[in-house]
């Protein structure tokens, strides 16, 4: 039988586990940071913390982060590789992945999900509900593709970047690191690093609120 454990109990991880049993895991259990408060998460029962969780990793054939929070579930991923977790990818079966893209581990991606040819994925990174990633492009580590978003042919975005649900990004563009591209934006310029951007055409939201510039 093959099991696994998903730390995070959230509405995300409900979402992770059902891919995973849709797919070709026999069982899901969960762990989360917020036991014994934490009881269930939807059908499933939450049975300890991180560390019970990296006290029984001989229990699991695989093991994956389910936060939707980026940096958080970068900093669990990296803990739990550290600890020598077998750590796995979850991809649901009605998602279309090319035969030709690449997969970090501890990456999932979700029903609907389209990936196409030459393009990377990194570690921890989440593809969701149909969200489009089409040829060539390259994510980084801990990325979050929201669902309905769509990335046209090679687009770059950087580690911890997060891109919000329906926003589309023209193609060619880079995104950098730890980016939020808020929901519905539409991205036609390069948008440096640890930067908001929101609107269409996608315009950065500047900290004092005083000024605004197009991306």
């Amino acid at each position: 039988m093959k099991r696994l454990a998903l730390l995070g109990a959230s509405g995300h991880g409900k979402v992770v586990a059902d891919a995973a049993l849709s797919g070709d895991w026999d069982a899901v259990e969960f762990f989360d940071d917020d036991w014994p408060q934490r009881q269930f998460n939807g059908p499933w029962p939450v049975t300890g913390d991180s560390t019970m969780l990296r006290a029984r990793l001989k229990e699991f054939q695989g093991v994956i982060v389910s936060i939707g929070d980026c940096t958080v579930r970068w900093s669990k991923h990296q803990a739990l590789s550290a600890a020598g977790a077998p750590l796995a990818t979850v991809v649901h079966p009605e998602a279309i992945v090319s035969k030709y893209a690449v997969l970090g581990i501890g990456t999932v991606v979700m029903a609907g999900a389209i990936l196409q040819i030459d393009t990377v994925v990194g570690q921890a990174s989440i593809i969701n509900t149909g969200a489009t990633v089409d040829h060539d492009c390259y994510l980084g580590d801990a990325v979050h593709i929201c669902p309905g978003a769509h990335l046209s042919g090679s687009v770059r975005v950087g580690h911890g970047s997060w891109v919000g649900v329906g926003a589309a990004v023209k193609q060619g563009i880079a995104i950098g690191e730890q980016v939020m591209v808020g929901a519905g934006a539409v991205v036609v310029r390069a948008v440096p690093d640890r930067l908001t951007v929101v609107g269409n055409p996608a315009t950065h939201v500047s900290t004092c609120k005083t000024r605004t510039q197009s991306y």
